[in-house]
């Protein structure tokens, strides 16, 4: 406990090191070293277990931006060479095991085991391999550490990707080292469905380029469509009792929630992806209900036929590149208490507002915009709670009419019922909002990051609010610029 504790109040004293004088060649080979580890516990337990550790493909990142100064992520991987005892690289980032902690089963102690991974380049000599996690306050402390000699036999070494997994550049600029490497992943395609996931590949990488800033920087970008045939078409939908066999076992009803797609299966992911360089991951999904999901620096995933499927790729990539929150707070949502208001979030695009003179994005406020920004709340509040419950009884009867074996006709019109409900509301949504006092100011409006109350956001809508096809708000588009940079320049 003691060597813990000394090690810890170093670590501090090495972030005085500019990420220039990082030299990348005097610390790392360019090759990838991927961490494999278990992450066990409940709401108040973390305990971390190395599984494997692998040695592959080049370094896709870039070699001169090696320290995540972003202050966002609930954990922080920091890598340090033993002889120096410097800091040589550092990334924040989210787990799927964070979103668990802050479930009911968590909060009532129920341990669960979540299988991750952290890629960094491969060092050239040994290195001090430390995870960080925020505490109550948001502050970063000591969570594991281990000592990794990189030239231990116990690396696998061999090629780990699987000859069956198809490959296709969709959109290629240059350098892996200076450019933002996408994996898409197609899920729940069957050998039968390579052109669909071609044409699909095709349709969403143009789509992703539609919007701003994506294309302002779209030489900035390498895009690598990347298969393996599932088994069966589509993915599990538990609350409708269907379930197929994928190659990467993603699913709806994530952590309860019914439009949650997530996976556990991170090993495939991982091994999938291993076959491209890159630095994302987006799981582009053969379903055609809503859902989606993203965790920042870890994956995104979105359905490739709804009709919001144009929305949900820039919305979950917001949540897995940049890092942005949820600015919505009316949907239902697996979690209790998220984040805390006592606290300042990290993410860049919501606030607690504990010091409004001091607002994160007071460089981008509205000129003489009141702070905290009033806004027509109530109105819309009443109107959009009403929503989801309706949303929520739709839900229910498509699945039960799923689970019930009815007739295709049947779930059919259902889903269209929904659609045309849904469809009617966001119209409504987006008429009421842009008919709003301060629409299209930059303030802080109350109501954000599942919260009404307590939690602003930066406008009074933006693609982290509300579904559409609409731009990022000011602060959201400056922070996914900053990412982009980071990673291109």
């Amino acid at each position: 406990m003691k060597r813990i504790f000394i090690i810890f109040i170093a670590l501090p004293l090495l972030l005085v090191f500019s990420q220039q004088e990082i030299q990348f060649d005097r610390y790392f080979n360019d090759q990838t070293m991927r961490i494999d580890y278990f992450h066990i516990g409940d709401k108040n337990t973390d305990i971390i277990t190395i599984d494997h550790i692998y040695q592959y493909g080049i370094w896709a990142g870039n070699l001169k931006n090696l320290i995540d100064n972003f202050n966002n992520g609930s954990y922080y991987v920091k890598i340090y060479n033993v002889q120096s005892k410097r800091l040589i690289y550092s990334r924040g980032y989210d787990s799927y095991f964070r979103e668990y902690q802050a479930t009911t089963d968590a909060d009532q102690g129920i341990q669960r085991t979540y299988h991750e991974s952290v890629l960094i380049p491969y060092p050239k000599s040994k290195i001090l391999f430390t995870i960080e996690k925020r505490d109550s306050k948001n502050e970063l402390s000591l969570l594991y550490q281990r000592e990794i000699d990189p030239a231990d036999i116990a690396i696998i070494r061999e090629d780990i990707v699987d000859q069956s997994i198809k490959i296709y550049n969709s959109h290629i600029s240059g350098n892996p080292h200076n450019k933002i490497d996408m994996a898409i992943l197609g899920e729940g395609y069957t050998e039968k469905e390579e052109n669909k996931f071609k044409i699909d590949l095709k349709k969403y990488s143009a789509i992703f380029f539609n919007y701003e800033p994506y294309k302002s920087f779209r030489s900035s970008f390498n895009l690598y469509g990347v298969l393996k045939f599932s088994q069966e078409s589509g993915i599990d939908e538990p609350g409708a009792d269907i379930y197929k066999r994928t190659s990467l076992n993603t699913t709806f009803n994530s952590l309860g929630s019914e439009r949650y797609i997530l996976t556990e299966d991170n090993k495939s992911v991982r091994d999938i992806a291993a076959a491209v360089p890159y630095e994302t991951i987006l799981i582009m999904i053969n379903h055609k209900r809503y859902g989606g999901g993203g965790i920042y620096n870890l994956f995104c995933t979105f359905p490739v036929d709804n009709y919001w499927s144009e929305y949900l790729i820039h919305h979950e990539f917001g949540h897995s590149f940049s890092g942005l929150a949820d600015e919505y707070y009316t949907s239902d949502v697996a979690y209790t208490d998220f984040y805390s208001k006592k606290i300042e979030p990290v993410e860049p695009n919501i606030t607690a507002l504990l010091d409004p003179a001091n607002l994160k994005w007071k460089d981008l406020i509205s000129e003489e915009i009141e702070i905290p920004t009033p806004w027509e709340k109530e109105q819309f509040d009443k109107m959009d709670y009403s929503w989801q419950k309706k949303r929520q009884e739709l839900n229910n009867k498509i699945a039960d009419l799923k689970k019930n074996n009815a007739s295709d006709t049947e779930i059919a019109a259902a889903e269209n019922e929904y659609l045309k409900n849904d469809i009617e509301h966001n119209k409504k949504v987006h008429q009421y909002l842009k008919q709003c006092k301060n629409w299209g100011l930059t303030g802080a409006f109350e109501g954000a990051g599942y919260s009404p109350r307590g939690l602003y956001r930066p406008m009074i809508d933006c693609i982290m609010f509300s579904k559409g096809k609409k731009p990022f708000c000011k602060v959201c588009e400056a922070a996914v610029i900053k990412m982009i940079r980071y990673y291109s320049e």
